[in-house]
């Protein structure tokens, strides 16, 4: 009996005198990383007992609610090469970015996606699974032949860090710069900034050989050959009118990365007109309602952008991305997701 006692007290004072963290343990940056490829695993088995998922999990793809063992999870193959992953240990969220297999008419065949992946673990298991993806087999093929740029996996020095919240802030001026885009604003751009999307150099690309390179003064349309800067400081991004639902979901101190998920609208009319920062009138962009949806990595530090990876795949008009309300989903404000049910 005595010694039920002893046992009952220690634990009360267990209770009592140590955090909660100690008693049910976070996961770690391996941790939470380890958790994407078991994850993509039981995907391509179709085999959901394979991995801890909550009994309540919500899952969703390209914006759509499923039931687990719906979507992706009939038609992966497998795993490619291509992978960035940001392990956001503070709110236990993991976020991935990488090429995948899904099903093809050959059955001896399959086809590279591209994937964005999100997944919150509570108590040891996946309570949150999002799917993004964009369905192009070049775009696919493209990132399959890519290294993934050092800057994604290399930590940064002490000096070079910055807060979570400057980190998103920085990140949120690249949006807000490009939503009605005029050439004027305070670009956080490094002399080194790179963007890739979907697989392809849309900034600082060589000029093809025979032809001169664009001057940002009188051109009509930006160019995949001009820096990040010169392509914001050309104003000619005007016509990319809304840029809403700006949701980032998962932050990396260590690294100095954001990645975030958001809609880039594009809706014609009015919005194909602009006025360059040297006063051309130009007319620019998609002539029906578009609209992009995007996932879209940042590497920040010493207060500017430095490496940009984004895949996009046109949605429907004025899509919402499942997790928001209506209003948050056509906001143009900063949404820090990942602490949101605090």
């Amino acid at each position: 009996m005595t010694r039920i006692i002893k046992i009952l007290v220690f634990a009360i004072l267990t209770l009592t005198f140590f955090p909660i963290s100690l008693q049910a343990q976070e996961c770690d940056r391996a941790c939470l990383e380890s958790f994407v490829d078991r994850y993509l695993d039981a995907v391509t088995d179709n085999n959901p007992d394979a991995i801890p998922i909550a009994s309540d999990v919500r899952f969703t793809e390209n914006g759509q609610r499923l039931n687990l063992r719906d979507g992706l999870w009939q038609t992966m193959k497998g795993k490619g090469e291509y992978k960035i992953i940001i392990a956001d240990v503070p709110a236990q969220q993991v976020a991935f970015l990488g090429n995948i297999f899904e099903d093809h008419r050959d059955p001896l065949q399959s086809t590279g996606v591209l994937l964005s992946l999100r997944l919150r673990i509570e108590e040891g298991e996946i309570s949150e699974i999002e799917h993004f993806l964009a369905r192009s087999a070049s775009a696919a093929e493209r990132i399959s032949a890519l290294e993934v740029r050092p800057a994604f996996t290399s930590a940064l020095t002490d000096s070079q860090r910055m807060s979570r919240r400057d980190l998103l802030e920085v990140a949120n001026m690249y949006f807000t710069g490009m939503q009605k885009n005029d050439g004027l604003m305070d670009y956080p751009f490094a002399d080194d900034c790179d963007r890739r999307e979907n697989g392809m150099q849309s900034t600082n690309a060589p000029t093809p050989e025979g032809e001169a390179r664009p001057d940002p003064s009188d051109a009509t349309g930006y160019s995949s050959q001009w820096t990040c800067m010169e392509q914001f400081q050309s104003g000619l991004i005007f016509f990319v009118n809304r840029i809403r639902d700006r949701r980032f979901v998962a932050v990396d101190e260590e690294r100095g990365l954001v990645f975030s998920f958001v809609f880039f609208d594009h809706s014609g009319g009015e919005f194909r007109h602009g006025v360059t920062p040297n006063g051309r009138e130009v007319v620019a962009g998609p002539v029906q309602p578009w609209t992009w949806g995007i996932a879209e990595i940042f590497k920040v530090y010493d207060g500017q952008i430095h490496e940009i990876e984004a895949i996009l795949e046109r949605v429907p008009y004025g899509m919402n991305s499942g997790w928001s309300t209506w209003e948050q989903g056509m906001s143009d404000e900063l949404q820090d997701v990942t602490f949101s049910d605090e």
